[in-house]
């Protein structure tokens, strides 16, 4: 990007033209001349074709927007109407930011944040022509329409790294903070955790679909075991990008919750809309509160972890682990599965968080020394059980997406059943064990890994350290409730992976291949 056409057009675009192979055989035929493979260049030829015959620039993207299909944002230049960009969306994210002597265009508020704070979303098939005095917002048919303007959070975290390496050690530094002020936002004006919605409407809830990607479809598995423990409630863990495509049976659920840090991500909003054409309510857990999720959703519960810039998700994941535990107390309660005695003990428990991770962040220099020794290896394991199970899975995500090693996750019961073969002498074997019921079986599981040759590194509370004497290394973080064991280990796991990839020598902050938000399918 850019791509030019005919030297008079050129153009920017996220997302896909699913139809571009036969929009573009038609221009061929016409004479045009393409000098790339991509979908997007035939967004600038269609529009020197519009041009040529004569459409000004709304006519022009009238003609456009009824050709093509796909998922698409993209901006328009041209040498026709050099005081003017043409924008347009559908299905992927575009907000104008207007200035008081300029416009902005950007995927989302956060892009815009150190221009302007006044903002305008575009919808799905909407699209505007925007000059430096203003912009004009036209639905796909040509008839204007009036966009609100919403007036952003100011996001000076945006300036600098404040003093860190990289924004991914900033926002590391940055969890207690994110997880005090999300907890904040789940608790009501009595001081009580709250779900954001009615008790007639948590009472009414029978099964939950939990629908996201990435890192936080496995926050979404851990809070599975919050649900269903705490609330006696059936919860389904879907992938979003997988969710719709099955054709999915829904009587057993009345409620989707999708998670999202972006609100933006295609595959959660596509998943989410089809839940909703299912009959169920809605709710969206994002960290962007006039993101598209949280515009389209019935409810929205949400986190408060502020921007965050790198690519692998941090704070966003504890944000969206302690939201998702207060969801599951409120619903509790409210379902009678719990006290209000027990309820509160737990919000105490979680109002201790900010400060237990405080003090597991200084481990940066105890694990140096570990995440050296990993950087040497080509492959590496995670284990877990019951609910730091799913964690492992993250566990494994944050090191390859940031190290290019790769790694898997597993649950520790399932070794015997395949992924013990893989065990070889010197295999860094990275342990995530609590305190808790499962202590003793998944301790066993690492015993057998150790036998075979595996090194194990452990990431423990102090008293699940006591029955791992074989470790290799030990990392732990202080003693805590079962409950709350995902969130804190979550910390050392976030820290190894990080300091792995300082010591590779990789793009910490933005690693090949990726985008902070997913707005494509």
């Amino acid at each position: 990007h850019p791509h030019v056409a005919s030297k008079r057009v050129s153009i920017v675009h996220n997302g896909i033209i699913e139809n571009y192979r036969s929009i573009r055989h038609r221009l061929e035929a016409l004479g045009h001349r393409f000098s790339s493979d991509t979908d997007s260049e035939v967004l600038a030829h269609l529009f020197v074709e519009a041009f040529d015959a004569g459409m000004d620039p709304s006519a022009a993207t009238q003609s456009v927007l009824a050709e093509i299909d796909g998922a698409y944002a993209f901006a328009v230049m041209s040498t026709d109407y050099p005081d003017m960009l043409i924008v347009a969306r559908n299905a992927s994210p575009l907000a104008l930011g207007i200035g008081d002597d300029a416009c902005y265009i950007g995927s989302d508020a956060t892009a815009l944040s150190h221009l302007t704070r006044k903002v305008v979303y575009l919808k799905d098939n909407d699209y505007a022509l925007v000059r430096a005095t203003g912009v004009a917002v036209y639905q796909a048919d040509g008839e204007p329409v009036n966009r609100e303007h919403v007036i952003v959070a100011a996001s000076q975290g945006l300036v600098d790294k404040g003093g860190y390496r990289h924004y991914m050690e900033k926002e590391i530094h940055e969890q207690p903070d994110a997880i005090a002020h999300s907890l904040a936002a789940m608790t009501d004006k009595n001081g009580c955790l709250t779900a954001r919605m009615s008790e007639k409407k948590l009472r009414e809830v029978e099964g939950i679909v939990l629908l996201a990607a990435g890192t936080s479809h496995y926050a979404t598995q851990i809070a599975r075991y919050w649900i269903e423990s705490l609330a006696n409630v059936p919860v389904v863990c879907e992938v979003a990008s997988e969710y719709r495509y099955r054709q999915p049976a829904t009587a057993s659920y009345n409620l989707a919750i999708a998670v999202s840090q972006s609100g933006e991500s295609l595959d959660t909003l596509m998943a989410m809309r089809h839940a909703a054409d299912c009959g169920m309510s809605t709710i969206g857990l994002v960290n962007v509160p006039n993101s598209t999720i949280a515009r389209e959703a019935n409810t929205v519960l949400p986190t408060r972890a502020g921007p965050e810039i790198g690519v692998a998700s941090t704070k966003s994941f504890t944000a969206q682990l302690t939201v998702l535990l207060c969801f599951a107390v409120a619903l509790a309660r409210v379902k009678g599965q719990i006290d209000v005695a027990r309820a509160n003990a737990i919000h105490v428990e979680i109002q201790g968080l900010p400060g237990l991770v405080g003090r597991a962040l200084c481990l940066f220099d105890e694990m140096r020394p570990v995440a050296h020794k990993l950087s040497s290896a080509k492959s590496a394991l995670y284990l877990g059980r019951g609910a730091l199970y799913p964690l492992a899975l993250e566990g494994a995500l944050k090191l390859k997406e940031l190290s290019y090693i790769h790694a898997e996750g597993f649950a520790s019961g399932e070794m015997k059943h395949g992924p013990i073969a893989l065990i070889e002498d010197d295999i860094p074997v990275v342990a995530l064990l609590a305190a808790d019921s499962v202590m003793t079986k998944a301790s066993n599981n690492l015993r057998e890994a150790n036998a075979r040759g595996g090194k194990i590194i452990l990431i423990s509370d102090s008293d699940a350290a006591v029955e791992v004497d074989y470790a290799s290394a030990v990392i732990t973080v202080p003693n805590v409730s079962s409950l709350l064991s995902p969130i804190l280990l979550a910390v050392p796991a976030q820290i190894l992976a990080y300091l792995t990839a300082v010591e590779k020598g990789t793009d910490v902050d933005q690693p090949r291949n990726l985008a902070k938000s997913v707005t494509v399918e």
